[in-house]
């Protein structure tokens, strides 16, 4: 059986997001239904004492479906972007690496220290992502509508041999249905329980729903109707990627097998970035993603700079000290 938790990234009146669980063939599924989007409860967040990533922690892709070159750039130069400094490169802030250490400074910081009283097992180091490889499906061998039970197979293809651990992410193309895509869910991360393997899925919404998971770079489906942000890649589609891939990830690492970092019930939970959807700058409310950066050049929007001079909008992470949404700008 396999575990899932899903994130839904959206609309204006944006997402908090209760889960619903939905029995399939590989296990129980969780899926985010679109809500208002409301504030957190109060130190609710919290450690589980369970399992949370560390140490450099491989990352492999599988593209299912055509990904233009381009494309498929902007989420390695993401990921690449992830575990470098800015004062390795001399590049500005606020960069990726910057909201990814937040990540380690806020939830594998305080396992750690619960680790060392006698708790759970917790990891020892900072967590740094490692791109470990990338295959591609262009051909859709499993077809173009897929099932949540049928991402474990596409994951166990992602995943290398060696080094061992880490999570498989599968990026489906915008032209490929997957169970709830939309209705439900822009992507979810989960685990096999026999294994312990991570993995995570995202889909392009371009063609689907770009109003509900590439928000705020479309118009939402309904609701006030602002003038969508120009996103910083020229792709509203491929930056809705970035900011699910953003969230998928870091719900993986902080509650890779459900006894991690969450609010709420195990099997609906909140995690690092999910429990602040639609937060991405200071004074964000439902319809406004907050107070952000702006290249003068392009117009486009953004919060973090990240690698060969790329510029990303990525999601707020919960404090579970403060039980605020912190951003980068």
């Amino acid at each position: 059986m396999a575990k899932h938790s899903s994130v839904l990234l959206l609309l204006v009146a944006l997402v908090t997001t209760t889960n619903m669980a939905a029995a399939s063939s590989a296990g129980a599924a969780t899926s985010r239904k679109l809500m208002f989007l409301v504030q957190p409860q109060p130190n609710l967040l919290t450690y589980h004492n369970g399992a949370v990533l560390g140490g450099d922690i491989p990352v492999s892709i599988l593209w299912y479906g055509r990904f233009t070159p381009a494309q498929k750039a902007v989420v390695v130069d993401f990921l690449l972007s992830l575990s470098t400094a800015p004062r390795e490169t001399g590049g500005p802030a606020p960069s990726v690496s910057q909201w990814w250490s937040s990540i380690n400074q806020l939830y594998l910081a305080k396992a750690v220290a619960v680790s060392k009283n006698g708790a759970a097992a917790a990891p020892h180091k900072n967590a740094r992502v490692v791109l470990a490889g990338q295959v591609s499906d262009e051909a859709c061998s499993l077809g173009k509508r897929l099932k949540l039970s049928q991402l474990p197979t596409l994951a166990a293809r992602a995943r290398p041999s060696k080094p061992p651990g880490g999570v498989a992410l599968v990026l489906t193309a915008d032209d490929v249905a997957v169970e709830g895509f939309c209705m439900s869910r822009c992507g979810l991360h989960a685990s096999d329980p026999c294994t312990r393997a991570a993995y995570a899925w995202v889909g392009n919404p371009a063609r689907q729903c770009p109003g509900q998971c590439a928000w705020p770079f479309h118009q939402p489906p309904y609701g006030p109707q602002p003038p969508p942000l120009v996103p910083p890649s020229g792709d509203a589609g491929m930056d809705g990627v970035v900011i699910n891939v953003a969230t998928v990830l870091s719900g993986a690492v902080t509650n890779p097998f459900g006894d991690g970092f969450y609010q709420g019930d195990r099997a609906a939970p909140l995690e690092a970035a999910s429990a602040c959807a639609g937060v991405y700058g200071k004074g964000a409310y439902p319809g406004y993603a907050g107070e952000l950066l702006v290249d003068k050049v392009t117009g486009a929007s953004y919060n973090a700079h990240g690698e060969r001079g790329r510029k990303f909008l990525l999601p707020a992470l919960f404090d579970p000290d403060t039980s605020a949404c912190s951003t980068l700008v």
